[in-house]
């Protein structure tokens, strides 16, 4: 009798990294980077407890203009971070919603968008 076998491959990388973007539907005013990375632990610590917010998290680029950020985080970590960013509701008491664009344990495949690619 044939037995059957599940084989599950990790990623061998050290870290992840994720393009996000902030959206804050009604203005006002926008986190600088020093704020970004607070929020972003602050998600942590909110759905993690103090073990999530003292998970190392590095804010990579951060264009103030879009609300975008590239984020490095040990691979062990990846989902800890995309659910506290996701059911982060509110940033100074306004409404707000990060949006995970992309996500790859290569820093080269987050420098571009196939999606966003015009063609001439």
């Amino acid at each position: 009798a044939a037995a059957f076998e599940r084989r599950v491959l990790r990623s061998a990388a050290e870290h992840h990294y994720l393009r996000v973007r902030l959206e804050l539907p009604d203005g006002g005013a926008r986190p600088n980077a020093a704020q970004f990375k607070q929020l972003v632990v602050t998600a942590l610590r909110e759905l993690h407890g103090e073990v999530g917010a003292a998970l190392p998290v590095d804010v990579l680029t951060y264009e103030e203009k879009t609300l975008s950020a590239i984020l490095r985080v040990i691979s062990s970590g990846l989902v800890k971070l995309w659910s506290a960013l996701t059911l982060l509701g509110f940033y100074q008491n306004r409404r707000c919603a990060f949006r995970v664009l992309q996500t790859s344990p290569f820093l080269l495949a987050l420098s571009g968008n196939s999606r966003e690619l015009v063609l001439d």
